[in-house]
């Protein structure tokens, strides 16, 4: 019996030390979770896996963290990252708690790890953000940094059941028409803000100044002190990462970030699984997820619930982009869930360096302005192609269903509707590296059940759409469908009910 007793004891603690330590999945014994997703697509794509990482790990508190909302914690983090990375890496856990902060800066090997409970709560105070060079919507510029960022790390993660918010009201400007009357007299009781118009507040007199001569959200200084007369205007995107391989971000809510939540630049072998990644409504710039110029990417059983674009696929913007020359491709949307936002799943309108090899499947839209939304205008040039999207649900949208605009603005459909924007789609201009592209595209599977119009194809009458395959569509819409400059466009098995 004696024995009995010590072969079972010896037993679980194997079976506990084996489960401690991370599988290494360039052994046979080890499965990979995400293989299935890249097999049997209609493009060639690697396997994607999750990054491993030393079965070490160190407590955040360890390092004289306090997580009562109110000290600052930016040294804790850094030294925490600092020490893990020096030995190799590991896991540094983020306890119950709200971790009051400065920028965080992720390193290789690291994964940053938030237990229930956990809040990252990124302090408002741009002084903690020095400006930096890097790339913001498409264009190279100057930004604040970001919230939270990694460049040219491999094998990092955040994980866990926590929150990460970037305190996004300290930096972002509010529409009155997108607030109630409550919202808006508590924006307007906001300490430095400044209403520019009667029905529009920005959070700052150099925000305000940066605004009048900006492109779109790109702005025009010189010297230091112009740049940082204006720093509230250059709100950072709140995850930063760019140019890294093999990353996980999986568990965690991504919320109220000062401009786009997530903006992955140029990574490869990325996998963004089980996340919530929200902003209010009324947020400008506050797409929920950007995926631009990356290569190998999963993003799966997922909710976006955003105040801009939901899911978004890019890859830079005009002669930058054209520049830097890295499409986004081989991409698996699969299993996800949008609620508001101006696009369920989006390419565009930064698509300069071309978007290819790409698979939305079995996704609900509930809500959004649009459903499926491409976009670009001339100047961007880039090719989209080899776009395969099957198996979608909507309800509710506000406009349309599908929609492809070959003159897009900086506006939301719903906007460029109000305002009776009508682009002029009859003049052709000399077709040249900045006339954009889209081709090829296969949409089947399809049910809508409430649009404003059921779909809006306007292509360039220089460069039509072209090649647009639509099948198995059902879609009920207050309008039916419209089509200027398309070409080539199979419809087989459409109804669309206009109510």
């Amino acid at each position: 019996m004696k024995k009995l007793i010590c072969l079972l004891l010896l037993g679980v603690t194997l079976t506990a030390t084996a489960q401690k330590h991370t599988c290494d999945t360039s052994k046979s014994c080890c499965q990979n979770p995400y293989k299935h997703y890249t097999q049997d697509l209609p493009f060639q794509m690697p396997e994607v896996a999750a990054p491993q990482f030393p079965d070490r790990q160190v407590n955040l508190r360890d390092f004289g963290a306090i997580g009562d909302g109110i000290v600052l914690n930016t040294d804790a983090f850094a030294r925490a990252i600092s020490t893990l990375s020096a030995q190799g890496g590991g896991r540094l856990v983020v306890p119950a708690g709200v971790w009051h902060t400065g920028p965080i800066v992720l390193q290789s090997n690291i994964d940053l790890h938030l237990e229930v409970g956990a809040v990252i709560l990124f302090a408002a105070d741009e002084t903690l953000y020095p400006i930096l060079n890097t790339s913001f919507e498409g264009l190279d510029t100057r930004r604040c940094q970001s919230p939270l960022s990694a460049n040219g790390a491999e094998n990092i993660a955040i994980t866990g059941r926590g929150v990460i918010d970037g305190n996004g009201q300290y930096w972002r400007p509010v529409k009155k028409g997108k607030m109630t009357e409550g919202q808006w007299k508590e924006v307007l009781s906001r300490p430095g803000g400044v209403a520019v118009r009667k029905d529009y507040w920005v959070p700052s007199q150099g925000y305000a100044d940066a605004e009048k001569n900006a492109n779109m959200n790109v702005p025009k200084a010189e010297t230091e002190a112009e740049w940082n007369a204006i720093k509230r205007f250059l709100r950072p995107v709140m995850i930063s990462l760019v140019g890294c391989k093999n990353v996980l971000l999986q568990g965690v809510i991504f919320q109220n970030s000062p401009a786009w939540n997530i903006h992955p630049l140029m990574c490869e072998n990325i996998i963004l699984d089980n996340i919530l990644a929200r902003n209010p409504f009324y947020a400008q710039n506050g797409d929920a997820l950007d995926l631009e110029s990356c290569k190998n990417a999963l993003i799966v059983n997922s909710k976006f619930d955003a105040g801009d674009d939901g899911i978004c696929i890019k890859s830079g913007k005009d002669a930058d982009g054209r520049r830097r020359g890295r499409p986004c491709e081989n991409v698996v949307v699969d299993g996800c869930t949008v609620f508001a936002g101006h696009g369920g799943f989006v390419v565009g309108s930064e698509m300069s360096g071309g978007v290819r090899n790409i698979l939305v499947k079995s996704c609900q839209f509930l809500g959004t302005d649009v459903g499926l939304r491409f976009k670009s205008t001339r100047g961007r040039g880039g090719i989209v192609e080899n776009i395969f999207i099957r198996d979608i649900s909507m309800t509710d949208i506000k406009t349309d269903a599908i929609t492809f605009n070959m003159y897009y603005g900086g506006k939301s459909v719903a906007e460029m509707l109000a305002d009776g924007d009508h682009p002029d789609n009859t003049t052709k201009v000399p077709v040249t590296e900045e006339t954009p592209i889209f081709r090829n595209i296969d949409i089947q599977d399809i049910v809508c059940n409430g649009a404003g119009r059921a779909m809006e194809f306007n292509g360039l009458p220089e460069m039509p759409i072209q090649g647009i395959s639509l099948r198995n569509i059902v879609i009920k819409a207050r309008q039916d469908a419209t089509f200027t400059n398309a070409e080539n466009i199979t419809r087989d098995n459409v109804h669309i009910t206009i109510e």
